[in-house]
């Protein structure tokens, strides 16, 4: 919704699409959660390699734009040949008022908003959990291990499981611990964002466009599994 909203507001194409797909794997309570089960390296591989994608399949939609191929912005707005944004952002901070009443409403919408996540992370551990107790390690590895195979199990799985991103982290986590395949863990966490149905729908509501909505999994995935391959090859 923060993306369709920013396309209201008269964002390109690339730099919406750019924005569902990195914003999920590059916020500060994933970061956490995802440092805490994987580790510190596997983090900071995961989030570059997200940004990565993300920017390249943010420049694929406004060049597709420019070509005509997918349609652009009616919203977008032309800026003045002086508008400078750090003047404009520094004004609109100074019109700010942070005060006691401003810090207290931002820490108790903080602590609301956060149940929601919360709410995904146990769900997500009780997956993992359901995972551990009823699928043997064998098995796990031997379906979702780091082959071809298990890449396109992986893919399958997060496409029809569509939990947020804070739930999917467990289950990643477990693709990297037990089935010791790096990339499908990155596989399941990048593709539950590019082939979220709920976000296609968004996106085409907004843009009127079947085309510029389906293009968000059409370019996004065979980035993301060709990532996934070396990082299986090199883990």
């Amino acid at each position: 919704m923060v993306g369709a909203k920013l396309y209201e507001r008269g964002a390109s194409l690339g730099q919406v699409m750019a924005f569902l797909i990195a914003s999920p794997w590059n916020s500060f309570s994933l970061t956490l959660i995802l440092v805490a089960l994987i580790g510190l390296k596997w983090t900071v591989v995961f989030i570059l390699a997200s940004v990565l994608i993300a920017v390249i399949s943010g420049c694929l939609f406004d060049a597709l734009v420019r070509r005509g191929v997918l349609p652009a912005n009616p919203n977008t707005l032309a800026l003045p040949e002086n508008f400078d944004f750090w003047s404009q952002a520094k004004a609109g901070l100074r019109d700010t008022r942070f005060d006691k009443r401003f810090v207290f409403t931002m820490f108790v919408d903080g602590i609301k908003e956060s149940r929601m996540v919360m709410r995904w992370v146990l769900f997500g551990i009780v997956l993992a959990v359901a995972l551990k107790s009823f699928v043997p390690a064998d098995i796990f590895s031997s379906y979702f291990g780091p082959s071809l195979m298990g890449l396109g199990a992986t893919i399958v799985a997060a496409t029809i499981i569509e939990v947020c991103s804070e739930g999917s982290t467990p289950i990643a986590a477990d693709l990297l611990t037990r089935a010791n395949a790096p990339g499908n863990s990155f596989a399941f966490l990048m593709t539950g964002a590019s082939t979220d149905y709920t976000e296609i729908m968004v996106m085409k509501e907004r843009t009127a466009s079947w085309k510029a909505a389906l293009f968000l999994p059409l370019l996004t995935v065979p980035q993301i599994v060709l990532v996934a391959l070396v990082m299986n090859a090199g883990g």
